[in-house]
């Protein structure tokens, strides 16, 4: 299975839908350029909806943190939502569930990133 995502414009928030498997940083190519070309344009309020990421190895979880980096840089912040029990897993086992903000729902996710200054 290969790695895709989808874009939701929800202003001033964008959900980012990850399917698939996250292995390589190569795979992700399309989704870095348009992060960095959203975070130019001061779009920098993230939701990563992880319910349909399969698989992720230490290559998507630097992407993650990647992201996340960029994001705080640009003045706003990334939320996982939807993170199915795999992946929250690999986050409790990395302790990566202590740097970023976790949530249950999308909705939620987009309620934390709206309160952003």
């Amino acid at each position: 299975m290969t790695f895709s995502f989808s874009i939701i414009q929800k202003e001033p928030v964008q959900i980012i839908g990850l399917y698939g498997q996250l292995i390589e940083k190569s795979a992700a190519s399309e989704l870095v350029q348009y992060l960095d070309d959203a975070f130019d344009a001061g779009n920098a309020r993230i939701v990563l909806d992880l319910s349909e990421l399969k698989y992720m190895n230490s290559s998507g979880l630097n992407l993650l943190i990647s992201i996340m980096t960029k994001a705080r840089k640009s003045e706003g912040d990334v939320v996982l939502a939807c993170i199915s029990d795999k992946i929250r897993e690999l986050l409790l086992i990395t302790k990566l569930n202590s740097v970023f903000t976790c949530t249950e729902t999308i909705d939620e996710a987009v309620s934390s990133l709206s309160n952003i200054q």
